[in-house]
């Protein structure tokens, strides 16, 4: 009886251990991104952060503001759910970046849980004051070595139904020029981004499905359901690609199994034809 009472407590601190790893265990993915890149943003590195749900890092966030760091990003871009609506907590929000607006220039487009929380407004002052662009359903230009990077910010379709009108709206006034990025939350919409022609969207929203299993992937993600399509990676249909991150935090659900949480990091390179 001892020996296994021994066992089984063995059991419960390798799952233990486990568990601890897969939400804490921070890691970077790196993406190459080829298509429609014009020469001037060959090198061009974006680095993603997406559904950080108040979850720490370290002190300070410092394990994850130096993992940042360590990438050296061109640009730092936030796709929503930096709070959660369960546990709302704008200064460990504003914590995050704060720290990050020292390392590159910060892009944020919300998610459902700032709007639930009922603390959008407030966030989004503290983000400007902290010298981010927060782009609802805004865009914002810059130029690099002669070429055009247009940034376009979609806000959550949790509050704004009309997403299907605003977004070509916001993409036709670009230069033809221009290699366009779209920032939103929500995966699900990519069959829009492709009738958009978008260049190349950053998405969060799935949690990579919260639970992955080997050649399955995600098992769930809001508003996809069971085997979600998008959780996790680089997608592409016709001209546009999408890229989805597994995120960073938990919400109703507090773990991540073989799903630890991800940075995403894109460098854009120039084919030459």
């Amino acid at each position: 009886m001892k020996h296994l009472k021994t066992k089984a407590l063995c059991a419960l601190f390798c799952l233990a251990g486990f568990l601890y790893w897969q939400n804490n265990g921070l890691m970077l993915t790196k993406i190459t991104h080829t298509k429609n890149v014009p020469q001037g943003l060959d090198g061009y590195k974006i680095l993603q952060v997406s559904d950080l749900q108040n979850k720490t890092f370290g002190q300070n966030q410092e394990i994850l503001l130096d993992k940042i760091r360590n990438a050296t990003p061109d640009i730092i871009v936030i796709t929503g759910d930096l709070i959660d609506r369960n546990r709302t907590d704008l200064e460990k929000a504003m914590t995050f970046v704060d720290g990050a607006a020292a390392i590159a220039p910060v892009y944020y487009v919300s998610g459902n849980h700032e709007h639930q929380s009922g603390c959008f407004e407030a966030l989004s002052a503290q983000l400007v004051s902290a010298g981010a662009t927060v782009l609802e359903n805004g865009k914002s230009m810059i130029q690099k070595n002669g070429a055009s990077l247009e940034i376009i910010g979609l806000a959550d379709k949790r509050v704004n139904p009309y997403f299907a009108q605003v977004l070509p709206t916001l993409l036709k006034d670009g230069e033809d020029t221009s290699f366009q990025i779209l920032l939103s939350h929500r995966p699900e919409l990519f069959e829009t981004y492709v009738q958009n022609d978008v260049d190349l969207a950053f998405t969060g929203h799935a949690h990579g499905g919260q639970i992955r299993l080997p050649f399955i992937g995600g098992i769930f993600a809001p508003n996809q359901g069971f085997f979600p399509a998008y959780t996790a990676g680089a997608y592409e249909k016709k001209n546009t690609s999408m890229v989805v991150s597994r995120g960073l935090g938990n919400s109703t659900f507090p773990f991540r199994i073989f799903n630890r949480p991800e940075l995403v990091m894109v460098t854009l390179k120039h084919e030459k034809i």
